[in-house]
């Protein structure tokens, strides 16, 4: 009997394992926390993302990325502050209306402080996915960076009533309403 639970939990902590892991590099993931930094945000150049098969720094829209790689490259270097080099990435990517690429332009946007342009992206990205918690969150914080914090609650509990407690998009936003207005990010 204890052999039998001991398994069990062995392999409900393999499975557990298993899924953090898969969600560590799945694209699809993208909005549950922020990008781990990799040698493309460390060491790459702008306009270059890293090949893990060539172990080298190439060219973000050479043939050895897909959209999903390019993606996960301007995340990464947006969140390290390499606004440029985000942008070369998602530039790259052949779907210019993907709401994720929309979302990013829209962070990027209001980062640079084009708050209007940020504005066009993240009603672009929500348009056409209501329920991107990424772009719910982010213009969270700029709504709350520019004072309005009803609004920003509202974006609050919009990403509660489309499932996305506890995710990193509502703690990011719950931080900057907490902090007065201080974008987590």
């Amino acid at each position: 009997m204890k052999l039998s639970l001991f398994k069990s939990a062995l392999a409900v902590l393999i499975f557990g394992a298993m899924i953090n892991l898969a969600g560590a590099v799945d694209p699809d993931d993208w909005d549950t926390k922020p990008p781990e930094p990799t040698p493309t945000s460390k060491k790459c150049a702008d306009g270059e993302a890293w090949d893990e098969q060539s172990r080298k720094c190439v060219k973000v829209d050479a043939a050895v990325f897909d959209d999903p790689e390019r993606l996960q490259a301007a995340r990464e270097l947006a969140y390290a502050g390499r606004f440029g080099a985000a942008v070369k990435a998602l530039d790259a990517i052949a779907d210019q209306n993907d709401t994720r690429v929309l979302t990013y332009r829209g962070f990027l946007a209001r980062k640079s402080g084009d708050w209007k342009a940020a504005l066009i992206y993240y009603d672009r990205a929500l348009s056409a996915d209501p329920g991107n918690l990424s772009a719910r969150s982010y213009l969270g914080m700029g709504l709350a960076e520019r004072g309005d914090i009803e609004a920003a609650r509202n974006q609050l509990a919009e990403i509660r009533s489309r499932g996305g407690r506890e995710t990193w998009a509502e703690r990011a936003l719950l931080m900057t309403l907490r902090s007065g207005g201080a974008a987590f990010y």
